[in-house]
């Protein structure tokens, strides 16, 4: 009878009627969905993806041929076009500090110099400008120096230049046979035009005899004797300028295409274009800087709050952690030139007017510290700001405004939820530091952040 018993309680306990198992299945009432205030500091951070370079890239173009323009060995005086080759191709990876040789092009050499002006022409006796002084200053530092820096180029300018060439190995461009040829022609030019005058000056006894005839005889002869020896004075004038002229650019020259001038030297060469046997048209090569620097972009609205000169860390993905500076933004952060020029400044937005559009920034960091991370990827985080010691935190999504503009969380104490007034500093992370009229808000209260 006690087991009978047991089993009808039993049973009676475990069996529900339908309704009541219908109710048991349903959900909880909705309620309010809290989490904890907390104390805490804050430090609001702009986070991107960047990527580790070496700074200041630059693209190299020769910017002209290497060697006289008719010629592929460069003083062979040969009057057939040849086409020029790299006879030595410069070596990716290396060093170029002032005065070294990049690379050869038919033998010849294309040599290094610091300066911001860019090659754009042969330098040579008659030239003058803001190229031949940046020359003249080069040459002074490498110990060649040429009297001074005047911006003319001038048989000083030409002496210091094979002096330097020929500590290289190397001959520097002399005038070739086809110069020599035109000078002896302009020399015999202006000869045959003395020769003449003189001739013209004092005609002989025949030229005389023949204009003495009569009256009307010797006046025409003296006329004719007057054109001609003007006719005489003019061609020697023609054939003396003529040979001014030439003069003027005749001498030892650099020819456009052996010449580089980079702004920063030492440089490093980042990237070869040309390998030995090519033509070297178009780009021949990048030069960085030795600096390293990590190139980022970051959201419009977190570029508003940073500014050059804060500080940065840089984490590569070995774990590696190194500090920073952020040194360029916007517009402010150069971008490679590939048309051959001085290195251009980047923009925020490729050309378009997007104030939305992400922005550019670029950090310094020591060079020794992520040199063999170059080419490689890195997370940066700026320091914006941060919060003075503890403060009461709450997520941002427990914070509303009311209709009045003031900034509120709501709070469950007991079985009620009651609004109360703050005012909300710094966010980061998620949370937001809020400040409470007197006591009515502190740690461990459970604020509302949804149903």
């Amino acid at each position: 009878m006690a087991l009978v018993g047991a089993g009808g309680w039993f049973a009676g306990s475990r069996m529900q009627s339908p309704a009541d198992a219908a109710a048991a299945r349903q959900p909880p009432k909705a309620g309010p969905v809290t989490v904890a205030v907390e104390r805490r500091s804050l430090t609001a951070s702009v986070v991107a993806q960047g990527s580790v370079e070496f700074a200041s890239p630059q693209s190299l173009v020769l910017a002209g041929p290497v060697g006289p323009p008719d010629s592929g060995s460069g003083g062979s005086g040969s009057t057939d076009t040849v086409v020029q080759r790299v006879t030595k191709a410069p070596v990716a990876g290396s060093e170029v500090t002032e005065g070294d040789v990049l690379m050869q092009v038919s033998g010849r050499p294309v040599l290094v110099l610091r300066g911001s002006v860019p090659m754009y022409r042969t330098l040579g006796p008659g030239t003058s400008g803001d190229d031949v002084k940046q020359l003249e200053r080069a040459l002074t530092r490498l110990g060649f120096s040429p009297g001074g820096a005047t911006g003319q180029y001038g048989q000083e300018d030409a002496a210091a230049v094979s002096r330097w060439y020929k500590s290289k190995g190397f001959v520097a461009q002399e005038p070739g046979v086809a110069d020599k040829q035109q000078l002896g022609t302009l020399e015999a030019a202006v000869t045959t035009a003395q020769q003449a005058l003189l001739s013209a000056r004092n005609p002989s006894d025949d030229t005389e005899g023949s204009g003495s005839g009569t009256g009307t005889g010797t006046g025409t002869g003296d006329e004719a004797g007057k054109l001609q020896l003007k006719a005489a004075q003019q061609q020697l004038d023609a054939a003396n300028d003529a040979l001014s002229a030439f003069r003027a650019g005749y001498g030892t020259k650099v020819p456009a295409g052996e010449l580089v001038f980079l702004p920063d030297l030492p440089a490093r060469l980042d990237k070869v274009a040309v390998k030995t046997g090519d033509t070297p048209s178009g780009p021949v090569g990048t030069v960085t800087s030795s600096k390293v620097v990590v190139r980022a972009v970051v959201q419009a609205s977190d570029a508003k709050l940073l500014h050059k000169g804060m500080t940065a860390q840089v984490e590569t993905p070995d774990g590696k952690k190194v500090a920073g500076e952020l040194v360029a933004l916007g517009d402010d952060v150069p971008k490679i030139d590939t048309t051959g020029g001085q290195t251009q400044q980047g923009t925020t937005n490729d050309g378009s007017d997007d104030a939305s559009a992400p922005v550019p920034v670029q950090i310094s960091v020591p060079s020794g510290d992520l040199a063999k991370n170059a080419n490689g990827s890195a997370k940066v985080t700026i320091k914006v700001g941060s919060s003075d010691g503890d403060v009461l935190a709450v997520p941002i999504a427990a914070l509303h405004t009311s209709a009045d503009g003031q900034a509120k969380v709501r709070v469950r104490r007991g079985g009620k939820v009651v609004d109360v007034k703050v005012e909300a500093g710094l966010s980061a992370e998620g949370q937001v530091e809020v400040t409470p009229s007197g006591d009515a808000l502190k740690a461990g209260d459970q604020v509302v952040i949804g149903q």
